[in-house]
């Protein structure tokens, strides 16, 4: 490259020489050339130095070949950093040739250099009076961006003079705006009030929502989107909230422009200024309609009998575990009524399924004529149908005269004859009873079994009648007091075992493990977790078994760390809500993991939806933490409780867990068909994992995998089994179990 010298310029004052390297800009360097006056030439020139180098921007004098002949401060310094690769650099040096950087440089725009060097060329050979260009220029420590002008010299002098502004706050705020533009018109209708709620603005989705449209909205507040549904106490509350904490979330109901009244989850956050004085409010709103819908939908399948429209199973042990946990506040009696109708199966038989059918719908619709409001009747499922009466009075004698007379009554209604289509049949029923008392029996399902036996023994007394249960209580309080004491044994003396079920994906590779307990008894037998897991609860010894069950699968887990093919096994572990209340739950997960050196994202803690509403807050900020850590979160028997999809969508979940009773019958119930859809299409829709629990044929996981469902558990990919048969059973899959079983002797 042709070196090209400073020029020397000569004072048209005295002749006097001065060196111009440092001149940095069009109109200072015409003042340059001027005589100085007052003062001598070389005053003069310095103060002009002085000044262009003081200036930000990368200036350079450019001689009319593209040479550059001099530069200030600015574009030396630019010159000193070291652009990213693939950026562009265009600060040569004095004597460098800038036509040729813009050509070579890397980073610019397609065709870019090109473009460059004729822009400035254009200037130089004075066809143009001005070229710009923006470009990168990133370096390792930020990101920037610059805008070049080249404008030719002034005074007749042959050259262009380079400016290179740094442009990349302003970038950066440009692109800032063009997010927030976006971000504005997202799916979720948005609307900003000043400081008073008079609408400023708001996006296309508020109007497809609401029907308003900006100009209709804007000047307007939002009381006219009020449905008149909530009294003035809501509204009072909900700015409470928001002058307390900032922000308001919740359901609301309001009202589009055409009348309809709809469902709406709002969220609204106050925005403050500098002296920290509201300035605006922004309110996102969302129509829950579907999403309502879908609940409602779920609710109906899971909890009423499709054929009577009966509450079922499991809404009436639902029930009954409220019922029975208000009888400890209160002195009454109340009582359950176990009713089977004699024959059925005959009838079903001689007159066909769709006669039964008619005949359990008049069944069921005779049981609600004679109850009280407030009573329940359900059907359990075939001719079984269960009635449960309350506040049958303070003593046992007259609570037993007032359910045989409700019996009798019952009795009564049921002998009358039936027109089922063509046909006059009679049915008549046997009918257990057994009363509780003050919180006794604990369970649903002992209070359940009760009248089940009591059913039986009408049975056997030659049908159409009603007997009571008998059985000494003092039997079940012995035997359970014993298994109590046991259990605190069983804690002492570490007679637990985990044991692990495998969970696969959809190509039956293995993704993790349920720890599930075992109580191995002196005689080396087992005792079923569901025999010994509710008396754990009702006397807390759950929370020390659940700790240990939590460091128990943690020590795996760090086995497993080192095992060929199982350091990627997600363990899944089961939490009651007394031991995910206790205060030091949380700092209880953390030590445990710490304390084995476990990736917490191998950690899944299972909840049931029960739980999770006992205090919904308080649960979500228990989750958060344990997120914040790491571990995740799977909803365990998911459809058959009462959560709230609004309050689903709020906690930190991973997984949906699909219930067993839902995979059972999947092949047959087409109520169970609809259940499983649903909750994978909910799943798939809050961004969730799915997981089936109870597989245990090929045509269950066939109609899960057309379902959407990928990732299951049960008995068709394996038993649970302990830690070294279960490593050993892994180990046959992926082919190497003679290697481990050296390892294991």
């Amino acid at each position: 490259m042709t070196h090209h010298p400073r020029p020397r310029a000569t004072s048209r004052a005295d002749g006097a020489r001065c060196d111009f390297s440092c001149i940095t800009s069009e109109g200072a360097l015409s003042a340059a050339l001027r005589p100085a006056s007052p003062g001598p030439d070389g005053a003069c020139l310095d103060a002009a130095c002085a000044v262009f180098d003081a200036l930000h921007e990368q200036i350079a004098v450019l001689a009319k070949d593209g040479a550059v002949l001099a530069v200030n401060a600015a574009w030396r310094q630019s010159g000193q950093l070291r652009p990213l690769p693939g950026q562009a650099m265009l600060t040569p040096d004095i004597g460098g040739d800038y036509l040729a950087a813009c050509r070579e440089a890397e980073g610019l725009e397609e065709d870019g250099g090109i473009k460059a060097e004729a822009g400035v060329g254009a200037v130089l050979a004075g066809r143009s009076r001005q070229f710009q260009m923006e470009y990168a220029s990133h370096t390792a420590d930020r990101q920037r961006w610059f805008r070049m002008t080249v404008s030719p010299m002034a005074h007749n002098w042959q050259g262009a003079l380079v400016v290179h502004e740094d442009i990349t706050e302003r970038h950066l705020a440009d692109a800032d705006l063009r997010i927030a533009a976006i971000a504005f018109e997202s799916s979720e209708g948005l609307m900003v009030t000043d400081s008073r709620g008079v609408i400023l603005k708001v996006n296309r989705a508020f109007t497809r929502i609401t029907g308003y449209t900006m100009a209709e909205a804007v000047g307007r507040t939002p009381r006219m989107l009020s449905s008149g549904r909530h009294d003035a106490d809501f509204y009072r509350g909900m700015w409470a909230a928001i002058a307390e904490h900032g922000s308001w979330a919740g359901e609301i109901w309001n009202r589009r422009k055409n009348g309809e009244v709809y469902p709406e989850h709002l969220s609204i956050a106050a925005v403050r200024d500098q002296e920290g004085h509201v300035s605006n409010y922004v309110a996102g709103l969302s129509d829950i309609t579907l999403s309502k819908a879908a609940s409602d939908a779920i609710r109906t399948l899971a909890f009423y009998d499709p054929l009577t429209r009966l509450p079922n199973r499991r809404m009436l042990l639902e029930r009954l575990r409220q019922v029975l946990d208000a009888s400890k506040l209160h002195d009454r009696y109340g009582a359950l009524m176990f009713i089977d109708l004699d024959n059925f199966k005959t009838l079903n038989d001689t007159l066909g399924h769709n006669i039964g059918d008619l005949l359990l719908q008049q069944v069921g619709a005779r049981l609600q004529a004679c109850l009280r409001q407030g009573d329940t009747v359900a059907r359990l499922g075939g001719d079984e149908f269960v009635v449960l009466l309350e506040g049958l009075g303070c003593d046992e004698p007259g609570a037993i005269a007032h359910a045989e007379a409700v019996g009798g009554k019952i009795l009564g209604e049921l002998n009358r004859p039936y027109t089922l289509g063509a046909h006059q049949c009679h049915s008549t029923p046997s009918m257990g009873v057994t009363l509780f008392h003050d919180g006794w029996p604990a369970q649903p399902e002992e209070l359940l079994m009760q009248a089940d036996i009591a059913m039986y023994q009408a049975k056997q007394t030659g049908r159409n009648g009603m007997r009571f249960f008998d059985q000494k209580m003092q039997d079940s309080i012995s035997s359970r007091a014993r298994l109590e004491e046991a259990l605190r044994h069983a804690i002492l003396e570490h007679q637990f075992e985990l044991y692990y079920q495998v969970q696969v994906n959809g190509t039956g590779q293995p993704i993790g493990a349920e720890a599930l307990i075992r109580w191995r008894l002196a005689d080396r037998s087992f005792m079923a977790p569901d025999s010994f897991i509710p008396v754990a609860e009702e006397t807390g010894l759950i929370v020390p078994i659940g700790q240990w069950v939590i460091d128990t699968a943690c020590a795996q887990l760090r086995q497993w760390r080192n095992e060929p093919g199982m350091a990627h096994l997600v363990m899944a572990v089961n939490v009651s809500a007394a031991q995910f209340h206790q205060r030091d739950f949380c700092e209880q997960v953390r030590a445990a993991l710490e304390r084995h050196g476990i990736d917490p994202a191998l950690l899944k803690l299972e909840l049931t939806e029960g739980m999770l509403l006992e205090n919904i807050e308080e649960t979500i900020n228990i989750m958060q933490q344990l997120r914040h850590l790491g571990v995740r979160f799977s909803l365990d028997d998911f459809g058959t409780g009462y959560s709230s999809l609004q309050y689903l969508k709020r906690l930190p979940l991973s997984q949906l867990k699909i219930d067993r009773s839902f995979v059972r019958d999947l092949a047959s119930d087409s109520s169970d068909q609809a259940i499983v859809l649903t909750i994978i299409a909910i799943s798939r829709s809050l961004g969730l994992d799915v997981i089936a629990e109870g597989v245990e044929t090929a045509e269950q996981a066939a109609l899960l995998e057309q379902s959407g469902c990928h990732r299951y558990q049960g008995y068709l990919y394996g038993r649970p089994l302990p830690a070294d048969q279960f490593r050993l059973s892994l180990a046959k899959c992926a082919g190497v179990e003679e290697r481990l079983a050296v390892q294991v002797q």
